[in-house]
């Protein structure tokens, strides 16, 4: 993974491995959940269905043959690898996101074509409370410092340590299950209250 950098021009800090502009040519779709119209976190029975769909409308682009026995199985395996980040990275958004600000959150797919290749970029948009920014930083660290499947270990036995879910464990199954690259970017969003914003990408080949 890359390392971070900050920039200060538009007080930004990315992380890991992270597409700062996606070209403008490829195939995507956006959605934006806005905080004011009800609170996001009864949404997320909905987060399952939007990830399915963000995944049977992935599978459109895929160049292959639906009739090839081979491609069938390329397109099952892309459809769920993609339907479980998506739904991990919706969730975390809306978990995470500081509902004070009204600030939208954004949930993005683009596919970029390579040969006979798709790369799946998912990200989203959300702001960051400001109790939670070094609390996000402190584990970007730790993941970009850490071997993967030994961090999952970790996490794993701290959790049954102190009888509560570890943080970070859907990221580090889409890097361990699924070789998707992981990356960051924090903006600052100046506004009557400065907002803290953070963008995850997760890119997988498929």
């Amino acid at each position: 993974m890359t390392q971070a950098f900050t920039d200060t021009a538009s007080t930004s800090q990315v992380f890991g491995d992270f597409i700062d502009i996606l070209p403008l040519e490829h195939d995507s779709l956006e959605l934006t959940f806005t905080p004011s119209s009800r609170p996001l976190k009864r949404r997320w029975k909905n987060n399952r269905l939007s990830a399915h769909f963000v995944a049977d409308y992935f599978t459109n682009f895929l160049p292959v043959d639906e009739d090839n026995p081979s491609d069938q199985q390329r397109i099952k395996e892309a459809n769920a690898s993609v339907s479980y980040i998506a739904n991990e990275l919706l969730e975390n958004a809306i978990k995470f996101n500081d509902d004070a600000s009204n600030y939208k959150v954004k949930f993005g797919i683009h596919f970029l074509q390579q040969d006979t290749e798709v790369v799946v970029v998912i990200y989203t948009v959300n702001s960051v409370r400001s109790d939670g920014v070094d609390k996000l930083r402190d584990f970007i660290d730790e993941l970009l410092a850490s071997d993967p499947d030994e961090l999952y270990v970790r996490q794993i036995e701290k959790s049954l340590e102190e009888d509560t879910k570890a943080s970070g464990l859907g990221l580090l199954t889409m890097i361990n299950d699924y070789t998707a690259k992981v990356g960051w970017k924090l903006d600052t969003v100046q506004t009557e209250r400065p907002i803290v914003t953070v963008t995850t990408m997760s890119q997988v080949p498929v």
